[in-house]
């Protein structure tokens, strides 16, 4: 993947853009253990989707937002974001996490025509600093048609086969974490989702069936998804820690 230098404003000014996010947010979330949808799982007080919702508008170049929530919790997810004051439409998600963006992605074009820059963002990931999202619009702005944040690998990978038995061990100065939002043309986006047909785990990846090339900017640690109750106790600390520098 080629590695884009952002932009002089990607970093912290004004961006060149404004973009529309869908945000799918209908995984039941098992693996926290809650025993309700993981975006309205609360850390210190606050749920992960009002988070994350909160950060994309805050970031100054988000102009709307369409959430896509589990179908029997759209009233409820909607009623959280208007008491936290935060606008955004929300969507009933479909069966997987493919489908679920497909939904929103649809609802966002018609009800802003206009847009050239969506950003597909896991509400998962709450705690993306603005500097991470301002310099995904700005590098889809400047004509790169698909953009994902990433860090390098820390750790070693092994390839292994079905029974567990290591294949290979990819050069890892090669490889990088994806993280969200990952930001695209909307016409690109339109492509993928009519011609790559099956799903992916993430957006880039269809995007990449098509053939179209896929850039990186710098991620950030704060980016993490939290998925288990390892990651939530992280995130609870980290947020803790911001609030009281």
């Amino acid at each position: 993947m080629p590695e884009l230098q952002m932009a002089p404003d990607a970093a912290g000014g004004e961006p060149t853009a404004r973009a529309v996010a869908v945000v799918p947010a209908a995984g039941r979330g098992e693996r926290l253990g809650y025993g309700m949808p993981k975006a309205l799982v609360p850390v210190r007080g606050t749920a992960l989707l009002t988070h994350a919702v909160r950060g994309l508008l805050n970031a100054g170049c988000v102009r709307h937002v369409v959430v896509a929530a589990p179908p029997a919790d759209v009233e409820v997810v909607a009623a959280l974001l208007r008491d936290a004051d935060l606008p955004a439409d929300v969507v009933p998600g479909g069966a997987d996490r493919t489908d679920s963006v497909r939904r929103a992605f649809e609802h966002a074009v018609k009800a802003v025509p206009d847009v050239r820059v969506v950003l597909v963002h896991d509400a998962a990931r709450a705690f993306t600093p603005p500097s991470v999202i301002r310099a995904v619009v700005a590098a889809v702005a400047s004509g790169a048609p698909a953009v994902i944040p990433v860090l390098p690998m820390a750790d070693t990978v092994k390839q292994v086969d079905f029974d567990g038995t290591v294949l290979a061990t990819p050069d890892r100065s090669a490889l990088r974490v994806v993280q969200t939002p990952q930001g695209f043309a909307t016409d690109v986006l339109t492509r993928a989702y009519a011609e790559a047909g099956d799903s992916a785990t993430d957006d880039a990846g269809l995007v990449e069936k098509i053939g179209v090339p896929v850039a990186t900017v710098p991620g950030h640690a704060c980016a993490m998804k939290v998925t288990t109750p390892f990651d939530l106790a992280i995130a609870e600390a980290v947020l803790a820690g911001q609030e009281n520098s």
